[in-house]
């Protein structure tokens, strides 16, 4: 079962922390979104645990095994992509992949069979181009395809969408929906908030190297709840009429049948304001008080940092 554990990982550079004494744990298949505004602490975890950087505290370990202690066996079953890599422009696509192939270990059927396989499933530029020729997208995906040639169990991943454009980011997207599928262990920085809220389970928040939140995509509805709700009707309404609804603790008029309330939160008292504005006219749309990702994001970035 891979398994990815940061036990008070810290890195230090001079008297500047990048990363303070972050600690968590994963165990089984899925994906897990990274979270952080630019020079959060993201690219340092991700190359502590991929072995680019020796912690200053802390350990990480990769299926159990420490990375800074034995390095070659704690990666051997590990695809990283830390800060957008290039293939070496000289090669074709092909001779990148058999290159990286050979490097881990796999026979030349393997290569062949698997170079095939991702060249479909990331739609690949024709593999006979030098990749020097190609758009930083098309690089982008020869550089994912290589990482996953050996099928490894754990996935580090530093913004994989960067650059991309729309269509690219779909074929990346439906690809890391797949591999948690298959019980692969996902780690992605991301600043795309709805690419993490349609590709990982769960998330952690960290600002200032340090983690202030991790839990499910499901269980921060329950953690930061929504207290204002849009509701619009089919025509013009009376203001103290939507005002005196039971559980509206304010009302204000975004327009003349267009109304932003304030309440407890609850689903149950969002129940009781819908029953009651549909009471004083048909309403067309009535918002969820249903948390996303970018609303906890937002709350967590503005909150004071922890000491």
């Amino acid at each position: 079962m891979p398994s990815l554990i940061a036990e008070e990982l810290g890195k230090r550079f001079g008297s500047f922390t990048a990363l303070d004494h972050a600690s968590f744990r994963y165990d089984g298949g899925g994906a897990v979104g990274y979270l952080g505004p630019n020079g959060a602490g993201k690219t340092t975890t991700l190359k502590l645990a991929s072995g680019l950087l020796r912690p200053t505290t802390g350990r990480a370990l990769l299926n159990g095994i420490d990375v800074a202690v034995r390095p070659k066996e704690a990666l051997w079953d590990v695809g990283a992509l830390v800060e957008a890599p290039d293939p070496y422009p000289a090669l074709t696509g092909r001779e990148t992949l058999s290159m990286i192939g050979e490097f881990r270990g796999l026979s030349r059927e393997e290569i062949r069979d698997r170079t095939d396989r991702y060249a479909r499933e990331l739609e690949l530029p024709p593999l006979d181009r030098r990749t020097g020729s190609l758009s930083k997208g098309q690089r982008q995906r020869i550089v994912i395809a290589a990482m996953l040639l050996p099928e490894p169990s754990v996935l580090l991943l530093d913004e994989p969408t960067s650059g991309l454009d729309p269509a690219e980011r779909v074929i990346i997207r439906n690809l890391l929906i797949r591999l948690k599928a298959e019980h692969r262990l996902i780690l992605m920085s991301s600043h795309l908030l709805q690419e993490v809220t349609e590709i990982c389970d769960r998330v952690i928040f960290i600002n200032q190297g340090k983690i202030l939140l991790q839990d499910s995509v499901e269980n921060l509805g329950n953690r930061f709840r929504v207290t204002s709700l849009d509701v619009e009707f089919v025509r013009p309404t009376d203001a103290a009429a939507v005002a005196a609804v039971p559980g509206v603790t304010r009302a204000q008029a975004v327009g003349p049948s267009h109304y932003r309330l304030e309440f407890d939160g609850t689903d149950a008292s969002r129940a009781r304001i819908l029953e009651a504005c549909q009471r004083i006219a048909p309403v067309t749309s009535f918002s969820s008080s249903t948390l996303t990702l970018e609303d906890a994001y937002l709350r967590l970035m503005q909150a004071p940092s922890p000491a």
